[in-house]
């Protein structure tokens, strides 16, 4: 015959005091009762983020890969239809003609065209002189400036070098003198 059994006590079962924490949490976990229906619930939650986790994510890829393409259709069609315009105005003679003038200064038979060069520079001078609706006359007297002007060249008897030296002949790579004092003679050597 079998001995008899022990009843427990709940006093005797007790760990010690320093493991007082780890079977706590062990009769928690034991306490757990799982039903059937617990872990099939578990079981579909699982197949559920193994199988449609990677479908959304990829999904989402798609949905902004389809935002972007519709961007981009939209770029393309509004450069579209600028360039259907731009089609429409060169199919314009007047159009071409105006193009023609402008790019290739092309004139038509009768015209005459004038080319205006450094522009810049005139349209700062013209913006910083006063403009007058009167008509007014010259201050200086050009005459005298020229005739004053021909005789400095004329009667000059420095050479080209110094006049370019000193700044008054513009580059200092002018004509030569043709002045006889102005020019070295050479001296015979003995």
């Amino acid at each position: 015959m079998p001995p008899p059994a022990k009843p427990r006590t709940r006093g005797a079962s007790r760990p010690a005091a320093g493991s007082a924490g780890g079977a706590a949490s062990t009769n928690w976990l034991r306490s757990i009762r799982f039903s059937g229906f617990t872990v099939l619930m578990l079981v579909v939650l699982v197949l559920f983020v193994v199988v449609v986790a990677p479908g959304a994510r990829i999904f989402i890829e798609q949905r902004q890969q389809i935002a972007d393409l519709q961007n981009s259709l939209q770029s393309a069609q509004a450069q579209n239809a600028t360039l259907n315009s731009q089609v429409a105005r060169w199919g314009d003679p007047a159009y071409i003609r105006a193009e023609a003038r402008e790019r290739l200064y092309f004139v038509m038979p009768g015209e005459t065209a004038f080319l205006v060069l450094n522009d810049t520079q005139a349209g700062s001078a013209a913006s910083s002189a006063p403009v007058s609706t009167s008509i007014q006359s010259t201050q200086t007297n050009w005459m005298a400036a020229l005739f004053a002007s021909g005789m400095t060249a004329g009667l000059s008897t420095e050479t080209a070098g110094q006049l370019g030296a000193t700044g008054q002949l513009g580059s200092g790579t002018g004509a030569a003198s043709t002045d006889p004092a102005a020019t070295p003679t050479p001296t015979p050597t003995p």
